[in-house]
């Protein structure tokens, strides 16, 4: 039988093993993929530090995948042989829960989680369920299209569906691996964007990404700063920093919404006096449906969204890993497979 490479975790906390395997074969409504590029997402830490709920080991993660589609099993008429595809954080669906019934797919009570739910693209192949398959355009390289499909995805589509309209003030938390996006993608929705980072470094990047104005966090009042501008619809949460988002929550305008994007288990805090007197609220959002993604690779390709990137083979998996677990990286990683 053929053989494939793949980077796995063999339990909670183990480095990577580079080991070798047969190539699955796709069960009914299954795809099997030749992966080119992953990404190396900050969520990949729930499987290398076995935080994630009923996770099995061992486990491939990566759930920025790129590839081609190899073969297709039984009853997958939707997807070609060849074709470009990639898959996300969105690793499948249920179709029957009360969410999925709704038509809701990404809070889908057993929502599939590709790299956690099986294995991932940290790898030559990976099999998934036809149902979190993304069709890429072809202006987009693999490598440039994998980050999109979580830290896009989660900026773009949380962004979109905020109600925040044109010439309305967007500020961005944080200028990473989700803020550099973030910031792109505001200034091509036409927002007045704000880039809020500490000290003068990243200014010149800020606004060389499309911000309107840069407020540093350290140099005065950020609230004050933002409510000069007349107060944000929108702050936009990038950065996993729950007292950061805290401190600027008054900096909203009325009716305006702190957007969380960066994960973490601590609280925000705020009192119900800042919300009611101006109408502000406190969300999250999801990354997105695979149909989300496609609408988000769609509008990176169509406004020239770009990605910064650091590459490495899958060799050099575990150094990959801890260069973006250290934010050594200074925005996103993807590693590339052999041929």
């Amino acid at each position: 039988m053929p053989m494939m490479k793949v980077a796995q975790i063999d339990k909670a906390g183990a480095d990577f093993q580079l080991v070798e395997r047969h190539i699955p074969e796709p069960g009914p409504q299954q795809v099997l993929v030749k992966v080119q590029a992953c990404g190396v997402c900050h969520s990949d830490a729930f499987v290398k530090d076995g935080g994630f709920p009923g996770l099995e080991f061992p486990r491939v993660p990566g759930h920025e995948v790129i590839g081609h589609v190899e073969s297709v099993g039984d009853d997958v008429d939707h997807w070609q042989v060849g074709q470009r595809v990639g898959i996300g954080w969105h690793g499948g669906h249920c179709f029957s829960c009360r969410s999925c019934r709704s038509g809701d797919f990404v809070t889908c009570e057993n929502q599939q989680v590709c790299g956690i739910s099986y294995d991932g693209g940290y790898g030559e192949y990976m099999v998934a369920p036809a149902e979190a398959l993304v069709a890429i355009p072809e202006s987009l390289s693999s490598v440039e299209a994998a980050p999109l499909l979580c830290a896009g995805v989660t900026t773009y589509n949380g962004m979109r569906k905020t109600g925040a309209m044109p010439g309305d003030v967007v500020a961005i938390l944080g200028i990473g691996g989700l803020g550099h996006l973030a910031i792109q993608y505001a200034h091509a929705m036409g927002f007045h964007t704000v880039a809020l980072s500490r000290g003068t470094d990243k200014k010149a990047l800020a606004m060389e990404l499309g911000a309107d104005t840069y407020i540093d966090t350290e140099a005065g009042d950020v609230v004050e700063a933002l409510q000069r501008l007349g107060g944000a619809r929108v702050i936009v949460a990038t950065a996993p920093n729950p007292k950061l988002m805290s401190s600027v929550i008054d900096g909203l305008g009325v009716g305006g919404q702190l957007l969380v994007l960066g994960a973490s288990p601590e609280p925000i805090e705020v009192s119900p006096f800042q919300l009611l007197m101006a109408r502000r609220s406190v969300a999250g959002h999801p990354s997105g449906t695979p149909q989300d993604s496609e609408e988000t690779l769609g509008f990176s390709a169509l406004r020239d969204i770009k990605t910064r990137i650091e590459t490495y083979p899958l060799a050099e998996v575990e150094a990959a890993y801890q260069q973006m677990i250290s934010n050594k990286a200074r925005f996103r990683v993807v590693l590339t497979m052999d041929e």
